[in-house]
């Protein structure tokens, strides 16, 4: 096993992205993040867009795990889409890859088969993010370094639940030759256990760790709650 997917076996990886209209979108913002993230024990980066893992390779020792976001009017496919993208975060210094693995038609009719090849190519690894089994199964046969689980329920297709799909988790380690990584609808430390214990390599934690505007929408939702429980539909002026 390569040395930096041995690296991350039986750790966190934290996913620091802010899309634009967010209040951290920011290069500068996302490595502050990221270095309070290596700080709190995390084993990886995952991070969005080449200047953002530029300026996350400055601030961390941590491997960078880097995907660029980015729409195309012929596809659903926005993660890492096209070769293009693949040639951005090599130049940024990412140390592994992240791409849609989805059997969905890409921008301008690259394949998937391409896309893989080509990252091996430029000599640097490749995490597949699916949505299901039979696509987990397909990029284990292209040669991918590991797999993520991270467009399940992000496709209409596969299972639209609102934790984790430690289902898929479970069956792709036991059918998969490389390594596993749980993402995706991730929130609680429990969760983190229940997918290393599903057999995940690794787990990734994005919104629950760098997204503050989600984070405080869930407590400050706890707290109506507490109210209209407690005094009803009248609040306590």
């Amino acid at each position: 096993m390569n040395a930096i997917l041995q690296q991350l076996r039986f750790t966190l990886i934290a996913s620091c992205q802010a899309l634009p209209g967010e209040p951290l979108h920011g290069s500068e913002i996302m490595a502050r993040m990221a270095l309070a993230a290596q700080e709190g024990g995390a084993s990886a980066i995952r991070a969005n867009s080449a200047a953002d893992v530029q300026a996350i390779k400055k601030a961390v020792s941590l491997p960078v795990i880097g995907l660029v976001k980015r729409d195309y009017p012929d596809s659903d496919v926005y993660i890492t889409p096209t070769l293009r993208e693949i040639d951005e975060l090599a130049e940024a210094g990412a140390d592994l890859i992240a791409l849609d693995a989805t059997r969905r038609p890409r921008p301008g009719g690259v394949t998937l088969e391409r896309m893989v090849s080509y990252i091996q190519e430029r000599g640097l690894l490749s995490m597949a993010d699916i949505s299901t089994l039979e696509e987990a199964v397909y990029a284990g046969t292209l040669g991918v370094s590991c797999v993520s689980t991270t467009l399940s329920g992000y496709t209409p297709y596969s299972p639209q639940l609102e934790g984790p799909d430690l289902t898929l988790v479970q069956a792709a380690a036991a059918a998969l030759p490389v390594p596993v990584i749980a993402e995706g609808r991730i929130q609680e430390p429990g969760q983190v256990q229940a997918a290393l214990q599903a057999g995940a390599h690794a787990v990734v934690v994005g919104s629950a760790i760098s997204r503050p505007q989600l984070i405080t929408r869930r407590f400050a939702e706890a707290a109506r709650k507490a109210v209209m429980l407690i005094h009803g539909n009248e609040r306590p002026y």
